[in-house]
């Protein structure tokens, strides 16, 4: 059973930081989400993987997954969390450079074109690395669905999302824990 106030206070303890920042889209911030903080802690992980599960609801996908290295252990927590309920649900990790050898791919996993897929993301500011994983995702022809996130910065990452017809949907947003973009 998903425990929001209990993910929210391991946020809080974990991965919130204030100070000067460089954010992943070039921005300069006074406060860094450094969730690898969470999604790399037992309890944060099971957390997560609970939280994602009930935002995804009755409409499971078979696949989840997103930009490597910040979606890989969500991923994991996810497809942790639907095993342990029996659910049927696969994962695929987007590499930002494709391989140097073997097939050179830059989408890995057990998928199949043509099907759908979930992108999972931690931290959303302009959107930009999930946009990537996307791009990638649909030139293997998968169906991305939406895009799912533990925080939004509130920073356009929403909008730009929007503006090519993906759903965010997020756990959190960075009012939460008091910040205001």
């Amino acid at each position: 059973m998903y425990d929001r106030a209990a993910l929210a206070e391991l946020i809080q303890d974990k991965a919130l930081q204030f100070g000067e920042f460089t954010l992943a889209s070039g921005k300069q911030a006074s406060y860094y989400l450094d969730c690898r903080q969470v999604t790399l802690n037992a309890l944060g992980a099971k957390l997560i993987g609970e939280g994602f599960l009930d935002l995804i609801g009755d409409q499971l996908p078979p696949l989840v997954g997103g930009m490597a290295i910040g979606a890989d252990p969500i991923t994991a927590a996810i497809l942790t969390i639907a095993g342990q309920r029996g659910q049927s649900l696969r994962g695929v990790m987007v590499r930002k450079e494709p391989k140097g050898h073997g097939k050179g791919q830059q989408v890995e996993g057990p998928y199949e074109s043509g099907e759908e897929l979930v992108i999972v993301e931690d931290v959303v500011t302009t959107g930009g690395s999930s946009l990537k994983a996307i791009e990638l995702c649909e030139a293997e022809g998968l169906k991305v669905k939406r895009v799912l996130a533990i925080i939004d910065r509130l920073e356009g990452g929403r909008e730009a999302f929007a503006e090519r017809g993906y759903e965010l949907t997020t756990l959190f947003t960075v009012e939460d824990f008091g910040v205001k973009p």
